[in-house]
């Protein structure tokens, strides 16, 4: 199981420099082996409705519902504000590291704040 960030997302509907990395990670993994944040889904949606429209974000989402998207519950709050307070993580990146975490998924980003933890393949 893998996981990827909103900064992985966007990096890849945006063509960004560290785009074909994740194009390739992405590309070569079924669907149901990536590990989906909601909170990866509202950062995805409202990057690309602002810079592209809402119909082109709407796309980016149906894309990403194609993973296996995590619901947040008691369970993983807690858990984030754990790894919240024990690596001082914003409340998003701490929601989107504790659903990898909790999945067992590796998760590929390039967001400096999550570099060098536990579990993540940093770009």
């Amino acid at each position: 199981m893998i996981s990827i960030d909103s900064y992985g997302w966007i990096e890849r509907f945006f063509g960004g420099p560290k785009s074909p990395h994740y194009d390739r990670i992405i590309d070569h993994t079924k669907a149901d082996a990536i590990v989906t944040s909601v909170v990866t889904l509202y950062e995805v949606y409202r990057k690309v409705k602002r810079a592209r429209g809402e119909e082109t974000a709407l796309e980016a989402v149906a894309a990403l519902s194609q993973t296996k998207v995590i619901q947040i519950d008691h369970t993983l709050c807690l858990e984030a504000a754990d790894y919240s307070l024990e690596h001082g993580l914003h409340m998003s990146d701490a929601l989107v590291y504790a659903t990898a975490r909790q999945q067992d998924a590796e998760l590929h980003t390039s967001d400096e704040d999550l570099k060098g933890l536990k579990g993540i393949v940093f770009v």
